[in-house]
């Protein structure tokens, strides 16, 4: 009898082509690319003389340095030089190579992790890469999704392979179902303030439990998103009706008879019975709760009605060490309630929350009330579909009668690399993975949120939960 597999076993052993020296060479179904990591590559493609091996297999977005505002002047009409080669270099480089993209100003377009799914391009089992950590995201459909440097996606576009190392199984079961004022994002925050920022390191993370299944796939794809940040390879949810249904009709998706055979594979992947684990981890969906981030990494979190944590408190030098560090940066005092902070900015985007069911969230929360006057709040959507979908359902009208600023998509003040940033000493609500020094402007403070208690800290001025809005 074989022994029990667990999913990411069974996806590596698919993939696999040959073995040598501890490592595998793996075959990759779908190869995401994106204008800041992919100019060298295609140098070094050009330099040698290589074609691409199976241009089908690729898609290219612009995302990373695009601005929000203008979109239909095209590379031409973007101010930085540098952000403006890249997004050229993109175009030239796809249509040399005959790689499907979609640029500037096409409705298909936006954020990376954002359009392969909406697109039915990432299916279950598959194997993903795209040259962004948080090709992770994609691991919510079943798929073994990770992210590459510059290197490896000039070596899948040559051989549509890559060598890697096996990581370790991990599994995080949460039992019961999520409160209705709880939501994806506070389940990832509030797992990595378990788990920590390497507390996964050199494993892929299996998302099983009642509260898993209840997840929409966009909320499926929030909490993958996230994995990267607890030093995980990557995330995986098995794949079920709820999968199944998100992918119906997409444009990529398999049709009639083809539908029929691939619901037959992917019904197929899950993890035995009795399959082991390296690691496993087991919460109840009962002690979740609103969280925030006060620190400067995602796993320095609190509840909304938490204070921030006194690095004396905590349990070994590392950790007091980076606590002192990001309260120093964050301009923040021990014992301070993270609730009633002032902000000075609110942005709701990126490949974590920026879907249509996020901008529901926010619309329900500030109909009908106005941003804070001394706030500047933005959404930025995750494409453009997602785009005009909010406004068929009059999602930005609402927005805009409450004072956002309802942009084009792309990843915005998330990474900082476009005009969307922050100035030194400004403090942020975002709904984005990374709050890093710097990250999203020089000397900017980032407070990591769900799109729910980014909105309500928009119409509050200071960090909130809806419930505490008059």
């Amino acid at each position: 009898m074989a022994r029990p597999r667990t999913l990411y076993d069974k996806i590596w052993d698919m993939h696999a082509v040959a073995e040598d020296d501890g490592e595998t060479l793996l075959y990759i179904d779908l190869h995401l690319l994106h204008e800041v990591t992919s100019p060298q590559a295609f140098a070094g493609l050009a330099a040698a003389g290589r074609a691409v091996r199976r241009p089908q297999r690729a898609l290219a977005l612009s995302d990373h340095n695009v601005p929000t505002a203008g979109q239909a002047a095209g590379p031409a009409g973007v101010a930085d030089a540098e952000a403006r080669a890249q997004l050229e270099a993109l175009v030239d480089n796809t249509r040399a190579f005959g790689i499907e993209n979609f640029p500037m100003g096409d409705p298909r377009g936006g954020i990376v992790h954002v359009v392969g799914p909406e697109q039915g391009r990432s299916q279950p089992g598959m194997t993903i890469v795209c040259g962004d950590s948080h090709t992770s995201t994609h691991g919510a459909f079943g798929a073994l999704a990770f992210g590459i440097g510059t290197s490896e996606v000039e070596h899948v576009l040559a051989t549509q392979t890559i060598r890697q190392r096996k990581s370790r199984n991990m599994r995080i079961t949460v039992d019961g179902r999520l409160a209705p004022h709880v939501h994806a994002k506070d389940l990832a925050l509030h797992l990595l303030g378990m788990v920590g920022v390497d507390g996964a390191t050199g494993h892929v993370i299996e998302y099983a439990g009642e509260a898993i299944r209840a997840l929409s796939m966009e909320a499926r794809m929030t909490l993958c998103n996230l994995s990267i940040e607890m030093g995980a390879r990557a995330g995986l949810v098995a794949p079920d009706a709820t999968t199944f249904a998100y992918l119906a009709g997409r444009p990529a998706a398999p049709v009639s008879a083809a539908w029929d055979a691939a619901l037959v594979r992917w019904h197929a992947l899950a993890s035995d019975d009795g399959a082991a684990f390296d690691r496993e981890l087991r919460t109840h969906a009962d002690d979740i709760r609103p969280m925030v981030s006060w620190g400067t990494n995602p796993s320095q979190v609190v509840a909304i009605d938490g204070c921030v944590p006194d690095p004396a408190t905590l349990e070994n030098s590392e950790k007091r060490d980076a606590a002192a560090r990001a309260l120093a940066y964050m301009d923040l005092s021990p014992g301070t309630p993270v609730a009633g902070q002032r902000l000075d900015r609110v942005f709701i985007g990126s490949c974590t929350n920026s879907r249509i069911e996020d901008l529901r969230v926010v619309a329900a929360v500030v109909r009908g009330r106005r941003v804070a006057p001394h706030v500047r709040a933005m959404v930025v959507p995750g494409s453009g579909l997602v785009k005009r979908q909010a406004e068929a359902e009059g999602i930005d009208a609402v927005l805009r009668d409450a004072g956002f600023d309802w942009r084009e998509p792309g990843c915005s003040m998330c990474v900082g690399m476009n005009a969307d940033r922050l100035q030194p000493g400004e403090r942020c609500a975002a709904t984005s993975n990374r709050n890093f020094e710097n990250r999203q402007g020089r000397g900017g403070r980032t407070h990591l949120m769900s799109p729910a208690l980014a909105a309500a800290s928009a119409i509050a001025g200071c960090i909130a939960a809806p419930e505490m809005l008059v």
